[in-house]
Order: C-alpha cells, then structure tokens, then sequence
C-alpha cells in the first residue's frame, strides 16, 4: 500500500498554501494498493518533532475513491474526521514554533469501519484500530519557519 499527494513528494517540503503560514488547506492525497478486505482507511498525520502533536484525524474513509481532494476537510460533509491536539475538528496544518518539522501522513487499512460517534481524539482512533490493521503506508513531508 501506498500514499502520495501532488502537492509534495515523500520527504520533501510542504507547500505554504497547506501551512497555518498560508491557507491551511488539507493537500489532495491518493492511495494505492489497498489490501481487497479492507473497509476502511484511518488517516493521522502528526508532527513526530513535537511530541507527536496531531495535526489531522480522519476515519472511516472509504477505500474508494483512492484519494482525497485537495481542501476535502472542510469541502466533504461526508468526511468522518477527529479532534486535532489544537483542539480543532478537522485539518490544522504545519505550524512549527521554529526550525524544520517532520509531518507523517499515517494510514491504515482497517478490517471494518470503527463506527467512532462524535470527534474523537487521535489516541481513540488508533485504540479502536488495534487488530483490525490490515496494511499502513506512510507520506512524510517538511515544513520549516
């Protein structure tokens, strides 16, 4: 399995339109080789450099269509998305204090939807993920100040 976006390349900066500096626009992604019994994908990006500060949950996505567009966290009502650590519903984009960040597009394929009411936290997510992970592909992208 595979995650890309058009925006970046794995290992390669963020643009600022995705950045707090700039639009703070969720970049499109897209996936690949989704395992056939996956139901569901789970997606958490976060800032290992910061204690592993999140960014972004989105559960319960469907494996297709393979991607999501660009802005889909505040464009798709259909979206089932999480409480960031900056306590936001949604998308909140990198915001590094200084220096250059890590940011980690994490996403599984999970066995069954999580079926997750509400805007749970990251840590949630993943509780409900344990052993229902069938296959997980990581985008890391960087963004400095």
């Amino acid at each position: 399995m595979n995650l890309t976006s058009r925006a970046f390349a794995d290992g390669t900066d963020i643009p600022r339109k995705y950045s707090c500096d700039g639009g703070d626009v969720s970049p499109p992604l897209a996936w690949a080789g989704v395992p056939a019994d996956a139901q569901a994908l789970v997606l958490i990006v976060d800032d290992p450099d910061a204690r592993g500060f999140v960014h972004w949950v989105a559960f319960d996505i469907p494996p297709t269509p393979a991607e999501l567009p660009e802005g889909a966290s505040t464009s798709d009502s259909s979206l089932h998305e999480g409480t960031n650590t900056f306590g936001k519903h949604g998308y909140g984009g990198p915001c590094p204090p200084s220096g250059t960040h890590h940011y980690r597009f994490r996403l599984f394929a999970v066995r069954a939807p999580l079926g997750l009411s509400g805007a749970p936290t990251a840590e949630k997510v993943l509780a409900a993920t344990e052993g229902q992970v069938i296959a997980d592909t990581t985008l890391t992208g960087l963004y400095h100040r």
